[in-house]
């Protein structure tokens, strides 16, 4: 069942009779809600009231109101403000531009700007690789976006997608110490989008794809793979195909298995889909079935779009037909990048002895996890709820970070399987089991090591 969180927390303020009794009514009103609180504050205290900060989790935005509705019905309770604080955190962006140099006086001035950086500029113009070394090129990523897949929402567009660029932007500074900026394009046309890159590829040093819609994504990185000489990594492909890769080696470890042996299940055939399956490829496991909202894919299917008949045609050793619930049936390993709730514990009981199960539909996966645990030696979720989070944020800070230290100019499969491999080993013999097959988005350990494998996949490539 899903418990209350931090992404739908609520500070109420609030007037309370100064009472022995007002704390304990309030928390046991809160708690017959469902909500759960994390702050219970005193700011003000008069003769004849008390005001509160009363600050709780809730289930969702209906969630919360049904909590502060019942707060109303007490006797002398006198709501006077709910805030939510997500939207708190959010309030004029998350992040900011702040100068590396000082500006004291007029010689710093004339050094930092006019007329010192004139002989910057020409030095530039004379050997353009200059901009790697003397600007922010060096340590710059674009976080670059149509909004046409935005998380699990859909289409929202260009600014509504802000929000998640500007966190994917703290989030590299965060993990891995590199300024990232977002750039939300007003255009969902393919050649716009690959001509408005190219145009402001001279400032960054890599580009970050994300949340753009397939198939067009596929189509937008090969091109400006071919055209630029900066990085380009669609993180909902690679960075998703990074982790679960990672996350399946420890898994295959605590079951002692060979990846070699096994047959996977992979269900969304999508950004993420698609780019797990080509990079759990590169390792050859035993076979892949592949499965997406019409059913398996397999060479006889018709109507497959140019992205589906070159996995039919790489995958699905036997040509094997039919649905979800028949790609399961013997299967050693399921990977879900798709919707929720499309099978129970009764379909995992047909899958091979010590099933590996990545229920990754974020927010709700594709089996709830207790069901999974059932009959799976191992389960993983993309929610930071349950253990074995598959989260992008173990690779993508460490993987630009590497590309950017080693001036890269292009990323490889080799490049992309050394990330898997550096956040794999994070999890030493020692902390292996079924419960923690891949580290905690908070071990600082984690952005350096997938940082220094890439630097030197880089090296040799």
């Amino acid at each position: 069942m899903p418990v209350p969180g931090p992404g739908y927390s609520i500070t109420v303020r609030l007037e309370a009779p100064p009472s022995a009794s007002a704390a304990g009514d309030l928390t046991s009103a809160v708690g017959r809600a469902g909500g759960v609180i994390t702050a219970f504050d005193v700011v003000e205290s008069h003769n004849d009231r008390v005001v509160i900060d009363l600050t709780c989790n809730a289930l969702s935005a209906n969630h919360a109101k049904d909590i502060t509705d019942t707060l109303e019905t007490l006797p002398g309770i006198v709501v006077r403000k709910v805030s939510d604080r997500t939207f708190l955190v959010h309030l004029g962006g998350k992040i900011e531009i702040s100068s590396k140099v000082p500006l004291r006086n007029r010689d710093d001035l004339s050094r930092a700007y006019t007329p010192g950086v004139a002989r910057v500029c020409e030095a530039i113009a004379k050997n353009p690789d200059d901009a790697r070394r003397l600007t922010i090129k060096r340590n710059t990523v674009a976080v670059v976006t149509d909004g046409s897949a935005v998380l699990g929402l859909g289409n929202l567009g260009p600014a509504a997608a802000l929000p998640v660029m500007e966190g994917k932007a703290a989030l590299f500074k965060k993990f891995a110490g590199v300024d990232a900026w977002p750039v939300c394009l007003d255009t969902q046309d393919t050649e716009e989008i690959i001509r408005a890159v190219e145009l402001i590829a001279p400032v960054y040093g890599g580009i970050n794809l994300e949340d753009i819609s397939a198939p067009r994504c596929f189509e937008i990185e090969a091109r400006l793979r071919e055209k630029l000489d900066i990085p380009v990594f669609h993180d909902d492909q690679h960075g998703t195909a990074i982790v679960v890769v990672a996350a399946l080696r420890n898994a295959l470890r605590v079951v002692n298995k060979d990846i070699k042996d096994c047959r996977i299940t992979v269900c969304g055939v999508g950004a993420a889909g698609s780019a797990i399956i080509r990079l759990l490829q590169a390792q050859t496991p035993g076979d892949i079935i592949a499965v997406d909202v019409d059913g398996i894919v397999h060479r006889d299917r018709p109507g497959l779009d140019s992205n589906l008949k070159s996995i039919a045609a790489s995958t699905n050793k036997d040509n094997q037909s039919g649905r979800l619930h028949d790609a399961l049936v013997g299967s050693d390993v399921f990977i879900g990048v798709s919707a929720p709730n499309l099978f129970g514990a009764e379909q995992v009981a047909t899958m091979a002895k010590d099933a590996i199960v990545f229920a990754l539909a974020n927010p709700d996966p594709e089996i709830d996890p207790m069901e999974a645990q059932q009959h799976a030696a191992v389960v993983a979720t993309g929610r930071s709820d349950f253990p074995n989070q598959i989260n992008n944020v173990l690779a993508f800070p460490g993987v630009f970070r590497g590309l950017l230290d080693a001036h890269a100019r292009t990323i490889t499969d080799a490049m992309l399987l050394a990330a898997a491999q550096a956040i794999a080993d994070v999890v030493d013999g020692d902390r292996l089991n079924a419960s923690f097959i891949v580290p905690s988005v908070f071990d600082n350990t984690v952005a350096p090591a997938v940082a220094d494998a890439v630097r030197k996949a880089a090296a040799t490539s």
